[in-house]
């Protein structure tokens, strides 16, 4: 194959089948997964359908997080979380519980690995490419399926180049870098892309730096982001006590890109996406003044030692003038930052210091005020996501987050900072007593699992008709989230009575009268469809967005474009993704419109859209043919069951 880059090596080296050579970009690659990663909030229906398949253990080396539901309001998340515990001890996971830390960075600390691979039911794995290790998101009936030793697969992703060069000033983050990375590339139209970090400007950036990155180029919607495995991977191994995981991973000198981004960090300034949904990222010197109700610094993407010291040293001797709360990536974290001084700087500085956990991020606790403006080091700042509905959710850098707490309004750290912020260097905690690890098979085959009264089994879903007659019940715009579909917040503890789920909170924001009119349209015999702009299914890898409208009755969406996780929830929960040939005809069909579509012949491509018993309007497949089996047969566990028993 010639010369490769870090990205085709990996993708390679981890190809199912040990192929010689890789495909060309857009053809089917299947990746054998050495990790997979559940949390909680994904992680419980997760775990429904891997007991589905009958397995007897995990063919892989699984970690399941508590991190999402750790208010524990009432009974039902205590009862995920011990039923959760008991899949681990059952199955051979690792179990790392509520309080413990995000998933994904207790994964990065210990156990993501150079040039393994790890798919989690959670956008966010691409997090541990920072670490040099393929990360993919993916719904959690595809985690389940790789958990029990099967192959993924994907399209072969074109390589895209992201050399940086120069070197950040002392106000200016990986944040900050991420969020310029986004503005070139834009947050739509990346489907089949990975990114590969190249560049001088690499041996300023350490490991969590680079898990950054890698973690919000999610939000670009590519497919996996890479970094090399270097001399600074090697030293954070060996810091956490790992170093006999490192081995070495770079591109062969010489080797092609699709095309090349050139950053230099030097040039790089503090910067803001201004809500909604990263659609502009600016110079925050182009917006201070922005009067703020809120400041949060945490989430997966921000909440590591080298960041929050940054924050403490921003914060040493002064007092917040708003609502702050700083809540630590993991609790090797927190005890690495107490032992600096750090936590006792946070409390004189009036400082919320929360549990080590997902939190504000998705609207679990710290919500700010109605109409409040809030300044946030998460990845998304969608409509609705922090819990406040008639919020707004700025996202900036921890250090700017901290320099705009102290003064009541945003502010550019470079004018609030004086000179080079150093922080105190301590070793990291190393702690695995912090897991339950995988007990041995003869001790797990007796555990029994506990089911609370609200875990229901995922409903076994019928088989695709061979003609669908209905409606549309709801039309939408483009780039439609996952929150959108099926938010969070309030409503993340329903996730594992899918049933209820889907009748309190599928597109509630949209239109609070969509649940009782899908159910009656199911009820009746018809068949539900959604109409929607480009970019349906954007953000989060929750498949609950796929499995309650199916629920309800909901059997194809018609939309102009798809993201890539969600339009395989879609076939997973048998759900056609349908395309417009001609993307102008969205315009000619109306919510309310009567539906008809020919399924029986979806393999040959001529497929058209009857609307209103007339007019005839081309459609196409948006999955590949060779999901129309698992799609007939009403989803991959339907489908898997099939096979079984033929």
């Amino acid at each position: 194959m010639g010369n490769l880059n870090a990205a085709q090596k990996i993708l390679l080296a981890n190809a199912a089948g040990n192929p010689s050579e890789l495909p060309e970009p857009g053809q089917s690659l299947e990746i054998l997964f050495s990790h997979t990663l559940y949390q909680d909030a994904t992680g419980t229906a997760a775990a429904l359908a891997f007991e589905k398949m009958g397995m007897d253990r995990v063919k892989t080396t699984a970690v399941i997080v508590v991190d999402h539901k750790t208010l524990q309001v009432g009974f039902i998340d205590g009862d995920d979380h011990r039923y959760l515990e008991t899949f681990s001890k059952k199955y051979g996971c690792w179990f790392s519980p509520s309080g413990n830390g995000i998933c994904h960075s207790v994964f990065l600390e210990d156990f993501a690995v150079p040039g393994k691979s790890v798919i989690g039911s959670d956008s966010h794995t691409t997090n541990a490419g920072g670490m040099g290790m393929l990360a993919m998101g993916a719904g959690g009936t595809d985690v389940s399926f790789s958990m029990a030793g099967n192959p993924y697969k994907i399209s072969m992703p074109e390589v895209v180049e992201v050399r940086l060069s120069g070197a950040l000033s002392s106000c200016v983050l990986a944040k900050d870098v991420i969020l310029n990375v986004l503005k070139e590339m834009g947050i739509k139209g990346n489907k089949g892309v990975c990114l590969e970090y190249t560049g001088e400007g690499l041996k300023g950036l350490g490991v969590t730096d680079r898990a950054t990155i890698a973690n919000m180029g999610t939000e670009a919607g590519v497919t996996f982001s890479i970094f090399p495995s270097d001399a600074v991977t090697k030293a954070y191994l060996e810091d956490r006590k790992r170093g006999g995981d490192w081995q070495a991973l770079e591109a062969d000198g010489g080797a092609a890109y699709a095309r090349t981004i050139e950053i230099n960090l030097s040039e790089l300034v503090p910067t803001i996406a201004l809500y909604p949904r990263l659609k502009s990222m600016e110079p925050v010197a182009d917006n201070t003044g922005l009067t703020i109700d809120a400041v949060f610094i945490g989430s997966c993407t921000n909440a590591n030692y080298d960041n929050l010291a940054k924050v403490g040293e921003v914060l040493r001797g002064h007092r917040v003038k708003v609502d702050t709360a700083i809540a630590p990536g993991s609790q090797a974290m927190a005890r690495q930052l107490s032992a600096a001084g750090y936590m006792e700087i946070f409390y004189a500085a009036g400082v919320r210091v929360m549990e080590n956990a997902c939190s504000a991020c998705i609207g679990q606790g710290f919500s700010p005020p109605t109409n409040g403006v809030m300044l946030s080091t998460a990845n998304r700042n969608f409509a609705g996501r922090s819990g406040t509905e008639s919020a707004k959710v700025h996202l900036v850098s921890p250090v700017t987050a901290a320099a705009s707490a102290l003064e009541g309004h945003l502010v550019d750290p470079r004018d609030a900072i004086g000179g080079k912020l150093t922080i105190k260097e301590v070793p990291p905690v190393v702690d695995m007593n912090a897991y339950i690890a995988p007990l041995p098979e003869a001790e797990a085959a007796k555990v029994k699992l506990s089911y609370g009264p609200n875990i229901k089994p995922l409903p076994d879903l019928d088989g695709l008709p061979g003609k669908l007659e209905g409606e549309v019940l709801l039309k939408l715009g483009p780039e439609v989230t996952t929150d959108l579909i099926q938010p969070a917040g309030k409503y993340l503890s329903l996730r594992s009575n899918a049933d209820e789920y889907a009748k309190q909170a599928t597109f509630i924001q949209a239109d609070d009268t969509f649940s009782a009119r899908a159910i009656a349209l199911r009820d009746a015999g018809g068949h539900g469809f959604i109409v929607a702009g480009d970019g349906y299914g954007m953000g989060s890898s929750r498949e609950h967005a796929g499995l309650c409208p199916r629920i309800l009755g909901i059997r194809a969406i018609v939309a102009q474009g798809y993201e890539r996780i969600h339009l395989a929830n879609l076939a997973n929960f048998g759900i056609l993704g349908l395309t417009f040939k001609n993307p102008a005809d969205y315009d000619h069909v109306e919510q309310g419109a009567k539906l008809s579509l020919d399924a029986s012949g979806l393999e040959s491509g001529d497929l058209k859209l009857v609307v209103n018993g007339g007019d005839e309007i081309p459609v196409e497949l948006a999955q590949g043919v060779e999901d129309l089996p698992m799609i007939r047969d009403g989803g991959a566990l339907s489908h898997f069951a099939k096979l079984q028993t033929a």
